[in-house]
């Protein structure tokens, strides 16, 4: 595990981290430097983990040899400053066994495991799912309930069960359910915050840090949330989150939010030179950017 991990026993994958874009080149191709070039960011600006090859990464559309390719790609340019999250959740147990193995071998921290979507299997065959995958490695777990993505809920009684399995230590929780997620760190998981909008509620009700989304253009922000809330002054902390909720409007705010937002804050940012995505996917258009530009700058970010 990264020296980032071992400083912090109390939060298993860091403090803040955010759900990295994935830069693709003109051609379609992944862009490796541009995507380390993300990595890099996302330190430089308060972030002791990043996720690579979730939902904003645009990991439906890569392969496994570019999930292989974009994980080493910023494991070499983060080093020990970051923990990194792969994540390896699809709709076949197989196919992301595949992705835990590859990740392992890689040299990730940490797995991102989400229940299978589209399929919408039973409870049971969403244990069977998590038994199978978590069993495939050693690497620490993160288990990731987004109902909105998957049309299904992860079940208190699955999460006991999972529990079980040694790996198995944390969830992104992208319920918004804030009572459940107390259920959850009473049952024994670190909880991260899978709602940018609710960053600081999810802290109130125990939870250990966050995935963002939003992290892409305001990660010092979230930083000082976090830290002001450790240190047990709460009215820092409120502000640090309310000076967030301009971007988090901006960047989910909109119907054609997520990777395509995320992709353009970070060239209204400069860290990357496009806003590339990938089908079925397209970038903001100029109008579309023009508005992004005015919220962060009205935000003070630009």
């Amino acid at each position: 595990m990264s020296a980032a991990t071992l400083s912090d026993p109390g939060a298993p994958f860091g403090r803040v981290l955010t759900a990295m874009a994935t830069a693709f080149a003109p051609d379609g191709s992944v862009d490796l430097d541009g995507t380390a070039a993300i990595a890099r960011h996302l330190v430089a600006t308060g972030h002791d983990g990043v996720v690579v090859s979730g939902t904003t990464g645009e990991s439906p559309t890569t392969s496994v040899a570019e999930d292989g390719e974009i994980l080493a790609a910023v494991r070499d340019a983060v080093g020990d400053e970051a923990v990194v999250v792969a994540g390896v959740g699809t709709n076949s147990t197989a196919h992301s066994v595949e992705l835990a193995e590859q990740a392992a071998k890689v040299g990730a921290d940490g797995l991102l495991l989400v229940a299978p979507y589209y399929s919408k299997p039973g409870q049971a065959g969403i244990l069977q799912h998590f038994r199978t995958v978590v069993g495939a490695t050693d690497v620490p777990v993160m288990l990731y309930d987004v109902p909105g993505r998957t049309a299904t809920q992860i079940a208190l009684e699955t999460y006991e069960a999972a529990l079980a399995l040694e790996p198995v230590v944390a969830v992104k929780d992208a319920t918004g359910d804030l009572p459940r997620s107390v259920r959850l760190r009473e049952m024994g998981y670190a909880v991260y915050s899978g709602e940018d909008a609710l960053n600081l509620g999810y802290l109130a009700h125990g939870a250990v840090g966050m995935v963002s989304v939003v992290g892409h253009v305001v990660g010092p922000r979230l930083r000082a949330m976090v830290d002001a809330w450790l240190a047990g002054d709460t009215a820092a902390a409120l502000a640090a989150y309310t000076a967030t909720l301009p971007a988090v409007d901006a960047v989910m705010g909109v119907a054609n939010y997520g990777a395509t937002t995320a992709k353009a804050g970070l060239q209204l940012l400069g860290v990357l030179d496009n806003r590339r995505v990938r089908g079925p996917l397209v970038e903001l258009d100029d109008d579309e950017v023009a508005a992004l530009r005015a919220s962060l700058v009205g935000a003070g970010l630009l």
